[in-house]
C-alpha cells in the first residue's frame, strides 16, 4: 500500500541515526564501527574557491560530531557537494535531513550569504511517533548551536497538508541523501519531485545519493524495503519523468566491495550493523554501501 507523503519524509528521519535510510533498529547492541577510511578532501576542478574554503572549515567545525566525521571517508561530503555545484550564496532545500548529517555541513557554508531550508517531520506531532521524536531531536540540535544553525529554516511536512517547499523558482538547489529508496512504490514520489521542480529556478540543481542496486534488480517497494537498494536506471527514469534533465553522474561514493546480497540488506553494513556481531569484521571491511551520486537540472 502506498505510504503517505508525511510517512515518506518521516521514514528517512527515523532511520537517520543509523544509516540515513530505512531499516529496523538492531535487536542486539551495535558493535564498534571499526576503523573508517581516512578522509582527505579533494577540491573539484572549477569549484568556487570561497565555497571550498567554507566547506573545509565546516567539515572541521565544532557543530559536527566525531561520529559524523568518522563517516566522511565513505560519504565524501566536499567532493559530493562540489560535484552538485554548491556555492555559499545559494538557497538550498534539503529533503528529509534525518539527524542532520549533511545539514551540519551545509548550514555554516550557507549561513552568511545563502539560505538552508530543511524539510522534515513535525517536532510538535504525535509524541509517540518516532518521526516526531527525531524531528524534535533535530530541532534541539539546531537550537543548541545557533552560531552554526541559527539561520536554518525548517519546513514541516504535516499529514493532510499540501507539500510546499517555498515560492516557485526561489531555490538554487534541492538535495536529498540516501532517501529515494524509501519512496519507491509510493505514489507521493511524484508529489515530492513536482514540489522540488516547482521550487527550483530554471537551471537549478536536484542532487541526490542512494544505495545502488545491481542492474536488472526489480525496483518495487518490497525489494527496496527488504534490501535498501534501488537501481540507478530506475532513479534516473523516475526523476526525468518529473521534468528534470540528467546533468551528470559521479562515482565518488562508489564502493565495488559492496556485493549487495546480505540477508539484512544494506543495513548489514556500517554504520548500522543490523546483524550485531555476526560477520562484523566482514562488513566492516566492506564499508558503507555502493552509492550512486546523480545531478539533475531543471531546464
Amino acid at each position: 500500500m502506498p505510504i503517505s507523503l508525511h510517512a515518506l519524509v518521516v521514514s528517512s528521519i527515523v532511520c537517520a541515526a543509523t544509516l540515513g535510510c530505512g531499516g529496523a533498529t538492531p535487536a542486539a547492541p551495535t558493535p564498534t564501527l571499526g576503523a573508517p577510511p581516512p578522509y582527505t578532501p579533494v577540491t573539484a576542478p572549477g569549484a568556487d574557491p570561497a565555497t571550498d574554503a567554507k566547506l573545509r572549515a565546516s567539515l572541521a567545525g565544532p557543530q559536527r560530531t566525531d561520529a559524523e566525521r568518522a563517516r566522511d571517508g565513505y560519504r565524501h561530503p566536499l567532493e559530493t557537494l562540489e560535484f552538485f555545484g554548491l556555492r555559499a550564496d545559494m538557497t538550498v532545500v534539503e529533503l528529509s535531513p534525518g539527524g542532520g548529517w549533511y545539514s551540519a555541513v551545509l548550514a555554516p557554508v550557507l549561513h552568511d550569504a545563502g539560505k538552508l531550508l530543511v524539510v522534515g517531520g513535525d517536532p510538535n506531532g504525535d509524541a509517540k511517533s518516532e518521526g516526531t521524536k527525531n524531528a524534535l531531536a533535530l530541532q534541539k540540535r539546531f537550537q543548541a548551536s545557533p552560531a552554526a544553525f541559527g539561520n536554518v529554516q525548517s519546513v514541516v511536512v504535516a499529514a493532510g497538508k499540501p507539500l510546499d517547499l517555498g515560492a516557485p523558482e526561489s531555490a538554487d538547489m534541492v538535495l536529498t541523501f540516501r532517501n529515494f529508496h524509501n519512496w519507491v512504490g509510493g505514489s507521493e514520489v511524484d508529489t515530492l519531485l513536482a514540489a522540488a521542480f516547482s521550487v527550483l529556478k530554471h537551471g537549478g540543481v536536484l542532487g541526490m545519493t542512494d544505495h545502488r542496486a545491481n542492474p536488472g534488480v526489480t525496483d518495487d517497494r518490497k525489494v527496496a524495503d527488504k534490501t535498501g537498494y534501488v537501481t540507478e536506471d530506475f532513479v534516473i527514469q523516475t526523476i526525468q519523468k518529473a521534468g528534470f534533465k540528467l546533468a551528470g553522474k559521479s562515482e565518488v561514493n562508489a564502493n565495488p566491495k559492496d556485493t549487495k546480497d546480505y540477508a539484512k540488506g544494506v543495513w548489514a553494513l556500517p554504520p548500522s550493523y543490523d546483524g550485531g556481531n555476526v560477520d562484523h569484521d566482514k562488513y566492516a571491511a566492506i564499508g558503507e554501501s555502493d552509492r550512486m551520486t546523480l545531478k539533475f537540472v531543471k531546464p
